[in-house]
């Protein structure tokens, strides 16, 4: 049979299957994967599975969420301190200040591409609301959203920032008056029974409402506090730069630790197809009536997609383009994995371990500009969360029938990108920031319900978005950037030179036996030093202390 197929298929065709296999095997997989659990789910629907049926059979979908985040912690620290602790100081720098700059820029064009299209299309003219909707109460003002993101730069427990956020709550307090308002009682005359033209006066005192005040008590949420670990990891990886050969021995962990996790990447993805198809499927046996939800939120759904397509497929790759001259196409066609795996879990932070590896395999980004620029991407930049919450804000006021002057959509502008960086990397994280930008123009948050139900699936392709916008502003950065990296490249080639242009040079010298070497050239064994000698300029001090370089790898 195998003789047969060799006959039959010839040589050049094999070698393309074999080619093709190895380089889009498991892009095609994932895919096939997504399209399968799309008509499963709708397949599956016509059974009216109970709930407890559709938990187990998302299982396999869980788990494929859960694997994808339990990598996040040690990627995010062991990226950035690993990679910035390489980096000179000027370079880095240099390279934070551009891709800060092109984040914030590309978030607020993509807000303006977004209220541009809602302000054409008007997809909330027509539209009528429920009416039923429940009393949420007060929400958390625009200034404590604000100081919460700051807050929670600055997280005060490390460890409890690993799994939870801070949050700003208002409870109600009622406080009861004391004094009786003698306005409050009125005189009705009641007719007799028994006699008509006769009638008894009747007291009926209103007790007044009760005064609710709410105090603002501090609080948590559930969720990894991505920002302030980034912002943490990313000053010791500044710090650990500049100790030199002190912070060696962590450096060389957080870069175990980051191979260890990448290599843990490349086994599981071979299990995302399969989850794939169960993570889908779950979604859409949750869905409820599609009918519906197309005939009262179509012209919605198209907008921001029409949006999102044209700031992904149009105004991100000319920016790509314009900066280093090179096509854009080409180099998101090594990102599809990512890509397909962003649809598949709607969550910038859980792609992020597979985005890094296509980065560095695919599309040839150096490694240090890759682990500086995608945490910080995953955790600050969403174009897509930007431009999906403007459109949302002028919807709910078309719906209200509210016009917006211009000063009112600039305030949207700002507000909604302000927003989009205190967005977390986690599926429908927009709707929570979402608050902030309908309060900062008086628009009601309770009208959130409204895009609640289609809300899932626009989260999927703006996560798709985020994750383009991450993986492009990593290529202009890597092309921007390039020439100081080769200069630092061959300031290491060449140590003579940089010692030459130091006036003084510090070092540990190990003396054990008849030798006497450098810290940094010290061998992967323990010793038990006779001597260790501190050179600090024309100082020398000795310490016969004993002596492990474990780290060295």
């Amino acid at each position: 049979m195998e003789a047969l197929f060799k006959r039959m298929v010839s040589v050049k065709v094999r070698e393309y299957i074999k080619d093709y296999s190895k380089r889009n095997g498991l892009l095609t997989l994932s895919v096939f994967a997504v399209v399968t659990g799309c008509i499963l789910g709708f397949v599956l629907r016509t059974f009216n599975l109970s709930t407890q049926a559709k938990i187990y059979f998302s299982f396999p979908g869980e788990l494929l969420m859960r694997m994808l985040k339990m990598l996040i912690l040690p990627l995010i620290t062991s990226s950035l301190m690993s990679g910035l602790s390489a980096m000179d100081t000027k370079v880095s720098g240099r390279l934070g200040v551009l891709t800060i700059t092109y984040y914030l820029w590309t978030t607020f064009i993509a807000v303006i591409v977004g209220i541009i299209l809602v302000l054409i299309i008007h997809p909330g003219t027509g539209q009528e609301k429920d009416g039923h909707h429940g009393s949420t109460g007060p929400v958390m003002t625009s200034a404590d959203a604000l100081l919460d993101l700051i807050r929670n730069m600055i997280p005060s427990n490390l460890i409890e920032a690993t799994f939870q956020q801070y949050r700003t709550d208002l409870v109600p307090t009622v406080q009861s008056s004391n004094e009786k308002e003698s306005q409050a009682n009125f005189v009705y005359v009641m007719p007799d029974y028994h006699n008509p033209r006769l009638g008894h006066p009747v007291f009926l005192e209103i007790t007044p409402a009760p005064d609710i005040k709410y105090k603002i008590v501090p609080s948590t949420s559930k969720g990894m506090n991505v920002l302030g670990i980034v912002i943490f990891s990313a000053t010791m990886g500044l710090l650990l730069g500049k100790m030199g050969e002190r912070g060696l021995p962590l450096v060389n962990v957080c870069q175990c630790i980051n191979e260890c996790v990448m290599k843990i990447i490349n086994a599981a993805m071979w299990y995302f197809p399969f989850g794939i198809v169960f993570l889908v499927a779950g979604k859409i046996l949750d869905m409820h009536d599609p009918a519906h939800l197309g005939e009262k939120l179509g012209m919605y759904f198209i907008t921001v997609l029409a949006g999102l397509f044209v700031h992904g497929l149009i105004l991100l790759p000319l920016f790509y383009f314009f900066f280093t001259r090179k096509n854009p196409f080409a180099y998101i066609r090594g990102l599809l994995q990512a890509l397909v795996i962003a649809l598949a879990t709607s969550s910038s932070s859980a792609t992020l371990p597979i985005t890094m590896k296509c980065l560095l395999e695919n599309c040839g980004v150096d490694r240090q500009i890759a682990r500086f620029v995608l945490p910080v991407g995953a955790t600050i930049n969403m174009d897509g969360t930007a431009l999906y919450e403007a459109v949302a804000a002028i919807f709910i006021a078309q719906v209200n029938e509210y016009d917006l002057d211009f000063g009112q959509l600039v305030t949207i502008s700002i507000t909604a990108t302000a927003a989009s960086i205190g967005a977390a990397g986690i599926p429908q994280a927009g709707l929570v920031t979402m608050v902030i930008v309908l309060t900062s123009v008086g628009l009601p948050p309770a009208d959130i319900s409204l895009i609640v139900a289609i809300d899932w699936v626009l989260d999927r392709f703006r996560t798709m978005i985020n994750v383009l916008g991450d993986a492009l502003a990593a290529g202009i950065m890597a092309h921007l950037c390039k020439k100081d990296f080769e200069k630092a490249a061959a300031t290491a080639a060449n140590p003579s030179d940089a010692s030459a242009a130091n006036k003084e040079r510090r070092d540990t010298v190990i003396s054990f036996g008849n030798q006497s070497v450098a810290m940094s050239d010290a061998p992967l064994i323990t010793h038990r030093c006779d001597y260790v000698f501190e050179v600090d300029g024309d100082n020398v001090l000795e310490r016969p202390v004993p002596c492990y370089n474990l780290c060295q790898v």
